[in-house]
């Protein structure tokens, strides 16, 4: 890709033709070119009617084939905890108790200087021996030191003897035992203990190398999904404020509290949130035994555990929608998303149901839905804010989920396909770090879902990790490049493009190029995945990749 007097990175937008490539587009579904100006889409159209415009614009990029998309949307990120993981002790990659405690007694040595030792990713339903590292064995790897290590789901940690030494009455905690991983109440109070132990440059630092990395991978927009059970409010208005000065990704932030009236939502909105909403907590999560479910675990004698009920959510989506903000939950099991909806519908008797839809509320993860909460996220206007990636993760009749809930429950989990047929909308993210930063591969993920009925194309993929996600913070202008649009977009290099079906009961015309609709990369396991070559977010290119 070449660029012709232009500039590495830009200070201001600038008037941009970009020629002799692929514009994924519903302007024109052939576009081969696009012209930038003042931040925004100009137009998008032909190589032979770029040629009017090369003598009025600032810089001219011969794409040499490469395609322009959108860029990305991660509608649940964590950018904190990103940069963290991305900086620090990364248990993703053991594949044994043993190699993940080899790897804790190799970062000790590597920061000596370090007060919390901080990691994250181990998933003991991998690991042979299918357990979590003992309290004694942690002890001994971290040297004696204070050490937090969370669960790959991030809804429970390990930690180190010196680590409860800085939390006075953990024991006492609702979640805390003697040697097992912590949840709830003492997990939320290990976790503040171990994040105070990082400085604010250190915190700075960590978003700013999440950011880089969302903007690598093509991603212009990142939703933070914060709160008081899991990051510092000074974390939260810090991130909001660094990328309004920085160069980068765009940060849309919601503050996870719960509210009842209009003092609650002012005080969201002076934090600079665009919602009381994100991972406010229903219940946990499935690999943590917490998601809450309406029967028992298939190898635990209990149901989870409920953290609101459907009177507290009803009473939050009614001041969230009096105060014009978004309302949202994290809920993941069965009995979590049915009180969300009772509560929401409770919402809906009160206010109104044409109030409650145009408010957009949202649900994170959304995993265990029935074909009623499906009907019901519809009526109620409802988007699904989901990670596909969990998927690919821990489902399938062997995975994670299947040991949690039996082969038949788990075979009902994230279904997109339902969720789409039943015009609810979706949103893509990655609930980075749970899972990594990853735009193609998400999409991948819910195309070629484990099971195989939840499957959805690959177009209607990209269209809810576009789309999708400035749907989700209700702005219905980006996502698309089509004139007037904001320009934030990525250029790829890639295959020939297709319009891949996700299974081949859907017609042979919507695979043929007549059809007018425009092609995306080959997704099909195994075929390599796009690499961003650029990324733009309001006309100012926050990525280039070297040496291309």
């Amino acid at each position: 890709m070449n660029d012709r007097a232009a500039p590495r990175t830009q200070s201001e937008p600038r008037t941009v033709l970009l020629r002799g490539g692929d514009v994924h587009s519903p302007a024109d579904p052939f576009a081969t070119a696009m012209v930038v100006e003042s931040g925004h889409v100009a137009w998008v159209g032909s190589e032979g009617a770029a040629d009017s415009f090369a003598s009025g614009v600032d810089e001219t990029v011969d794409l040499e084939g490469a395609l322009v998309t959108p860029a990305f949307t991660d509608a649940h990120v964590h950018t904190t905890a990103t940069g963290l993981a991305l900086t620090g002790l990364d248990l993703s990659g053991a594949g044994t108790l043993g190699d993940a405690l080899a790897l804790v007694r190799a970062h000790r040595s590597a920061h000596p200087g370090d007060r919390v030792l901080l990691g994250h990713g181990w998933d003991a339903a991998r690991w042979p021996e299918r357990r979590a590292p003992s309290r004694g064995e942690l002890d001994e790897a971290a040297g004696g030191r204070p050490l937090y290590l969370t669960r790959v789901d991030v809804h429970s940690a390990v930690v180190t003897t010196a680590l409860l030494d800085l939390v006075p009455g953990i024991t006492d905690l609702a979640g805390f035992r003697q040697d097992a991983p912590l949840t709830g109440d003492a997990h939320h109070a290990v976790r503040a203990a171990a994040h105070a132990a990082v400085t604010p440059a250190q915190r700075t630092e960590a978003q700013r190398v999440a950011r880089a990395r969302a903007a690598s991978l093509g991603i212009g927009t990142l939703h933070e999904c914060a709160g008081p059970d899991i990051s510092a409010e000074d974390d939260f208005t810090g991130l909001l404020r660094l990328a309004d000065d920085e160069p980068g990704p765009r940060v849309h932030g919601y503050w996870a509290e719960l509210i009842s009236d209009a003092k609650g939502a002012a005080r969201i909105r002076e934090l600079g949130a665009v919602g009381a909403a994100g991972d406010l907590f229903v219940d946990g999560s499935l690999g943590s035994h917490t998601a809450w479910l309406s029967e028992p675990y298939a190898d635990a004698p209990h149901t989870g555990t409920a953290h609101l009920d459907a009177a507290d959510i009803a009473a939050h989506v009614t001041a969230c929608t009096e105060a014009g903000l978004q309302a949202g939950f994290h809920a993941i099991g069965d009995a979590a998303i049915g009180a969300v909806v009772a509560g929401t519908r409770a919402a809906a008797e009160a206010l109104g149901l044409a109030r409650i839809r145009a408010a957009r509320h949202r649900v994170e993860h959304a995993e265990m839905l029935t074909p009623e909460t499906v009907a019901a996220f519809a009526e109620l206007g409802l988007t699904a804010s989901v990670q596909p990636a969990f998927d690919a993760a821990w489902g399938g009749t062997t995975g994670m989920y299947a040991d949690r809930l039996g082969e038949e429950r788990a075979g009902t989990l994230n279904p997109y396909a339902a969720l789409l047929r039943a015009g609810v909308p979706l949103a893509f993210g990655s609930d980075s770090p749970v899972t990594p930063l990853d735009p193609w591969g998400t999409i991948r993920a819910a195309a070629f879902h484990r099971t195989p009925a939840h499957r959805i194309s690959v177009r209607a993929g990209f269209t809810a990790h576009t789309r999708g996600g400035g749907r989700a913070v209700g702005r219905d202008d980006t996502g698309v490049l089509v004139p007037g649009a904001p320009a934030d977009y990525a250029v790829w290099r890639t295959e020939e493009l297709i319009v891949q079906a996700p299974d081949d009961r859907v017609s042979r015309w919507s695979t043929d190029p007549r059809s007018g609709t425009p092609g995306l990369p080959d997704l099909t396991p195994g075929a390599a995945l796009p690499r961003c070559l650029r990324t733009v977010v309001g006309g100012r290119t926050v990525f280039v990749r070297p040496n291309e």
